[in-house]
């Protein structure tokens, strides 16, 4: 109760307002988070998924889920990734087939990523998520911050077609209009840009 009165409060303080246009139904999701140009935009993310609901999940490194942080981390919705092969001399799996996984063993899950990767401007995403949610079967919800409008929220909700340029550039299209903290730091991915 604490978590959604304080995300409450410091929204109304704040002046921001959320809009989730996520489908109740949806149990497992890739959700991106973007623009990503600041520190603060951890913070508003955070706040924002508590109060419409949604439990998101961050994947780290498994070593930073052990005594003492451990516990934190999982409150906050960390789950650890061991890369590590099974047996010495083993392949490791991909980072995206781990990710993916997570969906076979979790009936619900929203797996938060950041496919700008940086603070930093960047012209070119990280792909990852794509291939995680086509791996995983999974839909990608568009979440967003929109620093003009003072919004956060999930705006829309794009099942992986498998044609990636086609589904890239609806995604694009989505987050051109959407303003950052810092415009000067955020592109679109341009590969996939009209």
């Amino acid at each position: 109760m604490l978590p959604k009165l304080f995300a409450r409060g410091t929204f109304a303080l704040a002046g921001w307002k959320y809009n989730n246009q996520m489908p109740k139904n949806i149990k497992q999701c890739v959700m991106i988070a973007a623009p990503h140009t600041t520190n603060w935009d951890a913070l508003y993310t955070r706040l924002a998924f508590v109060l419409m609901g949604i439990p998101v999940k961050i994947t780290i490194k498994d070593s930073y889920m052990k005594f003492p942080y451990g516990p934190l981390i999982r409150y906050l919705g960390g789950i650890g990734i061991n890369r590590r092969p099974k047996k010495e001399g083993e392949k490791r799996e991909s980072m995206v087939q781990l990710m993916a996984n997570l969906f076979k063993e979790n009936d619900e899950l929203v797996m938060l990523v950041t496919p700008e990767g940086s603070r930093s401007l960047r012209t070119e995403w990280k792909s990852g998520f794509y291939h995680i949610a086509v791996a995983a079967n999974v839909p990608i919800a568009l979440g967003y911050l929109d620093y003009k409008k003072k919004e956060a929220g999930v705006g829309k909700v794009i099942y992986p077609s498998g044609d990636m340029k086609k589904d890239m550039h609806e995604i694009m299209a989505f987050y051109k209009h959407i303003a950052p903290k810092y415009p000067q730091k955020f592109s679109v991915d341009l590969n996939y840009h009209d």
